[in-house]
């Protein structure tokens, strides 16, 4: 008896969503509740898990496709294997036009390709083809790797790009084989040839993601509607970074979380909010709603886009708050659970471009929001104390606004002020 596996309700006012990855092939075995097939929706990936435990006896739809909520994507067969499910129905191939590309022996090869009859030969004595997600193939692509030496590392030992980039530098740390010429007089020499043409030059159509579509059209609106302007300062962490270091182990001891530099930025973001109400306020038609709370945006990286989950009332947080709320965020993130929920509402953004190296940035406004805040990277730069240039840790701070609703003045004046409470993190304590 097979059990239809349906769409699941996705969230108010989202109808449909697009099949992101399969994750069990017909004729696997699958559990109670195991997911099967991860659904991608505007903003969040969904995974669809199995209602009853047996074998996946069929896919109805491709990776790539458009699924309506309620629609039956696949069928489990309950209790042991379904002697149907060893063959994928033609549904389960992906409809596009393009031939699929298959990995074999180290090479990618589109299917039915016939200019490479050792490379045909090879896989066909190999049999090692690999189904790979679309960031893996592209960096097999990249770096040259065979895939079927790769010891996968995700998910039912599935390769992940950063299988593939750890094989990637260990392959090009191993020494090249030495080669030895012998002296050719002048006139002997060769003429120089051309270089041949590498055999290896593919490319590769992925679609675009629903998440990365929203995002595009966030981005560009927000740039076509605001009147966005970028204002920057620098501030020098050596108070921040002294607090932190000593009391860091009594912190994670007593809260059972890692005292991290975003918990101080929060603070003093909200700090300077009150001085600056206009930066945490938005325009609503011909008004201006002022929020006496904070509700931080902070944006994190997921495998597939940024995310924007919101700390809520983060004005009213201690800092052990706010660290395990955004250690949270970020391990949602990465898993693909973050709801559309927790990214609902935000009255103002924080983003740290520095965890991934950023000297300097001009942050996008996340619109209804009239204000964003970039951190960046911190290093020792020579600056000028007391007559005497020395070296402080110092950090590039940028605040873009909406000129619509902030003026210069008080963008230059909320930069300053987070500026103020970093650099003396007394303030934070007493309100000042």
């Amino acid at each position: 008896m097979a059990t239809d596996v349906k769409v699941p309700t996705l969230g108010e006012s989202i109808t449909e969503a697009t099949i992101g990855q399969w994750l069990k092939k017909p004729g696997e075995t699958v559990a109670l509740d195991e997911p099967i097939a991860s659904l991608e929706t505007d903003k969040v990936s969904v995974e669809v898990p199995s209602p009853v435990a047996g074998t996946l006896a069929e896919q109805l739809f491709a990776e790539g496709d458009t699924v309506e909520v309620g629609a039956i994507i696949a069928r489990v067969s309950e209790g042991g294997a379904a002697s149907a499910a060893a063959e994928a129905p033609a549904a389960a191939e992906p409809a596009t036009g393009e031939a699929q590309a298959t990995v074999s022996g180290g090479a990618v090869n589109p299917a039915g390709a016939g200019e490479n009859p050792a490379l045909r030969e090879g896989a066909a004595a190999a049999d090692a083809s690999l189904t790979l997600s679309p960031a893996v193939r592209r960096a097999v692509l990249e770096h040259h790797v065979d895939p079927s030496s790769i010891k996968g590392s995700g998910k039912d030992g599935r390769l992940t790009k950063d299988d593939v980039l750890a094989a990637a530098r260990s392959k090009e740390a191993s020494p090249a084989p030495a080669v030895t010429t012998a002296p050719v007089s002048q006139a002997a020499a060769p003429a120089p040839k051309a270089p041949a043409a590498r055999a290896d030059r593919t490319e590769e159509r992925v679609k675009v993601t629903r998440l990365r579509q929203t995002i595009a059209t966030r981005l560009k609106d927000a740039q076509n509607t605001a009147a966005l302007l970028t204002t920057f300062n620098d501030v020098d962490m050596s108070a921040v970074i002294d607090a932190r270091n000593r009391y860091k182990d009594l912190f994670e001891r007593k809260h059972g979380i890692r005292l991290g530099f975003m918990s101080f930025f929060v603070k003093a973001a909200a700090l300077a909010a009150r001085d600056v109400p206009a930066v945490n306020a938005r325009i609503e038609g011909d008004e201006i709603v002022y929020s006496n709370y904070l509700d931080v945006s902070v944006a994190v990286s997921a495998p597939k886009g940024l995310l924007v989950p919101v700390i809520r009332s983060a004005d009213a947080m201690s800092f052990a708050e706010i660290e395990k709320t955004i250690a949270g965020f970020g391990k949602k993130a990465k898993e693909g659970t973050l709801s559309m929920e927790e990214m609902k509402g935000g009255t103002f953004t924080i983003s740290n471009g520095g965890v991934f190296g950023s000297l300097l940035s001009t942050p996008i406004v996340n619109p209804p929001q009239s204000a964003v805040l970039g951190l960046h990277r911190i290093e020792e730069r020579p600056v000028v104390r007391d007559g005497q240039i020395v070296a402080k840790p110092m950090m590039y701070l940028a605040l873009t606004y909406d000129h619509r609703l902030v003026d210069g003045r008080e963008a230059v004046t909320f930069l300053v002020r987070i500026k103020e409470a970093i650099e003396d993190p007394t303030r934070l304590l007493i309100d000042l």
